[in-house]
């Protein structure tokens, strides 16, 4: 029952109440069930609005029938409730319009947090700093109590004991011993290690607090002192650092902006239209 409410109010956002124009005879009637009729096209809007969880399984081998036998069972269902007369109930008439209520107002919330090209330029130009990408690569010694694994046959190194080694490590790398050889030999974060200790590029908020901070504060191309974190101690070496363009942070813009304005327009209607409680019934 749960994944026909589901389809039901896929169907309510697909628009199944719409008079359609017949089928074009390049999207062929996939499904019939009375004198229902779904086009290919049809059914492929139906499961687009589905959550994605359930658009997933429809991937699998024989989800996308199964999803079509329990759309039939809704169409069936929803055909005899009609011929019973079922629809013109009240309690009935009182849900079908919650739930078509309920698409509305969700369909006009993602409108209204629709922000338009000005208000992500502007806030791109007011959160330039956040999105600042550093390129980085870095070498970790882990200390007793670190959340990195050790690796096979390593001694378990003391907090003083790591720092020693993350020295002697900087020592070398500043006289020549070239980064990515170190850091496939020595770093104990074994993902980035096999890669030359390269993390890629990140913004703010993506790593530790305390290596965030060297990684955004250290000169390009110089090795840190020894940084120390939860997982050890990091020798950083930034490779770049600089802005996301606009194109590039188009996606994260959108993410941002988004509630904040949803939230806004959602004020602004409250504010224009007239709301009236019955505080007797409803108390205060």
């Amino acid at each position: 029952m749960k994944n026909l409410l589901l389809l039901l109010t896929a169907m309510l956002a697909w628009g199944q109440q719409i008079i359609r124009p017949p089928a074009a005879a390049t999207d062929p009637v996939v499904l019939t069930v009375g004198t229902e009729k779904l086009t290919q096209a049809e059914f492929e809007r139906i499961l687009a609005t589905l959550p994605a969880q359930q658009r997933a399984a429809v991937d699998k081998p024989g989800g996308k029938h199964q999803m079509a036998e329990q759309l039939s069972e809704l169409l069936m269902l929803a055909q005899a409730a009609k011929a019973n007369k079922l629809d013109q109930e009240r309690d009935v008439q009182i849900r079908l319009a919650l739930v078509t209520n309920q698409t509305l107002a969700n369909a006009e919330y993602q409108f209204l947090g629709k922000p338009d090209d000005a208000a992500l330029h502007a806030y791109y130009d007011a959160h330039k700093d956040e999105m600042t990408q550093v390129h980085a690569r870095h070498i970790l010694i882990r200390f007793k109590g670190s959340r990195v694994p050790l690796r096979a046959d390593q001694k378990d190194l003391t907090e003083e004991e790591a720092l020693a080694k993350a020295k002697e490590i900087r020592a070398k790398l500043v006289a020549g011993a070239k980064f990515a050889d170190v850091a496939k030999a020595e770093s104990d974060d074994t993902g980035s290690g096999d890669n030359g200790g390269d993390l890629d590029a990140f913004t703010k908020g993506s790593m530790v607090p305390e290596f965030e901070k060297a990684a955004f504060e250290l000169p390009i191309g110089q090795i840190s002192e020894p940084v120390k974190s939860q997982f050890g101690y990091h020798l950083i070496l930034v490779e770049s650092r600089q802005p996301k363009s606009f194109a590039d942070a188009s996606e994260e813009l959108v993410e941002k902006v988004a509630p904040d304005q949803a939230k806004k327009g959602l004020d602004d209607m409250k504010k224009k239209t007239n709301i009236v409680y019955n505080d007797a019934y409803f108390g205060k």
